[in-house]
């Protein structure tokens, strides 16, 4: 990560006013010092801590990542890959390497070929200290359970799978997921899936720093539901035109959520925004 723009109370205040000021004349960003470098994965993962705990109890804090173009799109041909980039990878790691869990939808896991989450040495002492699993589950939040068992998802995660659905999902359904070795977890009454209940399972079953990775329509439920605390948004300096999906979908929310600008990193024009709940 290079030419970092930490949000300090000054820079935010500045922010409120305009927009944050990218730097002198020479390049140099404003407040960064030897910010003009790549941040080791400690200062990134200082950089993105979850909140610590409050009277010596973790609080649930669900926080999503994603992607998109300076034109709104969060997908080219289908997937966010085309529009990211390695320090994007770099933040998308460290942000699954300090979550207990990753929540996405089906459709998601269909398109982009998702994986379990590998474990990785540099946060293994972290995870360890934190009382945390050696990796992050997946979640996958499907109503139809009309999902590819023979995915390395299902094959070889080092912690099971979870499926949140709801009550009414079929049961020979549920059966198969079950057989695959995933643990399937009831989070609405009807076919589909409480976004509330569903961070309530979540943390029923001890995962208390949530990742949201999308898609789109996951997102827009988390969003109406209020249970949305932070978004971990990258800007792609691209345009790509066409009709892809935003970052998030479905009916507009009465009043539009208010998010604070935490923190801004930028490199190669990548712009690395943080915004949390106000």
């Amino acid at each position: 990560m290079r030419r970092l723009f930490p949000v300090t109370e000054e820079t935010a205040a500045e922010a409120s006013g305009g927009a944050v000021d990218a730097g002198d004349a020479g390049g140099s960003p404003r407040g960064a010092g030897s910010a003009d470098r790549e941040w080791s994965l400690d200062e990134l993962a200082a950089a993105y801590a979850y909140p610590e705990q409050t009277n010596g109890r973790q609080e649930v804090w669900l926080r999503a990542n994603m992607v998109s173009t300076l034109d709104g799109a969060a997908q080219h041909d289908g997937r966010s890959q085309p529009i990211s980039s390695a320090a994007d990878m770099r933040i998308f790691g460290t942000l699954r390497q300090l979550a207990d869990v990753v929540l996405v939808g089906a459709e998601t896991v269909r398109q982009e070929g998702y994986r379990p989450v590998r474990a990785r040495a540099e946060f293994a002492a972290a995870r360890e200290a934190a009382g945390q699993a050696e990796v992050a589950a997946v979640a996958i939040v499907s109503a139809s359970l009309e999902l590819d068992y023979s995915l390395p998802l299902f094959t070889s995660p080092l912690v099971p799978t979870l499926i949140l659905t709801g009550a009414a999902a079929a049961p020979d359904k549920v059966a198969a997921a079950e057989k695959a070795g995933a643990q399937v977890v009831v989070a609405g009454d009807g076919m589909g899936v409480d976004p509330a209940r569903a961070v309530r399972a979540l943390a029923d079953l001890g995962h208390h720093r949530l990742l949201a990775e999308g898609g789109p329509r996951l997102l827009g439920q988390l969003v109406a539901a209020g249970v949305l605390d932070e978004l971990c948004l990258t800007i792609s300096p691209m345009l790509t035109v066409g009709d892809a999906q935003r970052i998030s979908g479905g009916p507009s929310v009465g009043v539009p959520r208010h998010f604070e600008l935490v923190s801004l990193l930028e490199e190669a024009g990548f712009l690395f925004s943080r915004y949390r709940r106000s």
